[in-house]
């Protein structure tokens, strides 16, 4: 038995149509009306924060005075409690995920927290091309004493010279 070209040609058209409401439904649902191409996501625990960049120059590098400006903004929104943020216990496991293009281009992940030895910043994920997550670690580690952790995400090449995308989340410590 042999199906017809109409027939191949309505199924075809069924599948495309069944696809683009799924996924749509998931964009609706998850309250996105359009894609973003650059989103780094927060797991801490069983919880997730996924966000767009906290400073984006349309994917172009970002200039010294931006740099600058992108810092001093996120110390304001840190003080502030403006970050998008996530309660942990030391108990806790955290881990850092990027979106494809991004880990195309190559990203990092820290913390202003961790040991002194290694001057109040631990690595959450060191520069990488092509990996989409940084594998989860323990929140004792990275945490630092004042019971506010920032996290800083950059996007750009292996020196980061010229960052195309900076994220920042903040940790809130329940053990404090």
């Amino acid at each position: 038995m042999s199906l017809d070209n109409r027939v191949i040609a309505a199924l075809g058209a069924v599948v495309v149509i069944g696809a683009c409401t799924v996924g749509g439904s998931v964009a609706f649902a998850a309250g996105q009306t359009a894609h973003s191409s650059h989103r780094a996501t927060l797991t801490v625990g069983n919880t997730s924060i996924v966000q767009d960049p906290f400073c984006f120059n349309d994917g172009n590098p970002l200039s010294d005075d931006d740099q600058q400006k992108c810092q001093d903004s996120a110390a304001q929104a840190l003080k502030d409690g403006t970050l998008p943020s996530s309660d942990l216990a030391t108990s806790d496991r955290v881990g850092v995920g990027v979106s494809p293009n991004v880990a195309d281009k190559g990203w990092l992940a820290f913390t202003n927290g961790g040991a002194q030895g290694q001057g109040g910043r631990y690595s959450l994920f060191s520069y990488s091309r092509n990996a989409t997550y940084s594998g989860s670690q323990s929140a004792g580690k990275l945490v630092n004493a004042s019971g506010k952790t920032l996290v800083t995400v950059v996007e750009g090449d292996k020196n980061m010279d010229s960052p195309i995308a900076v994220w920042y989340f903040q940790l809130n410590s329940k053990d404090n």
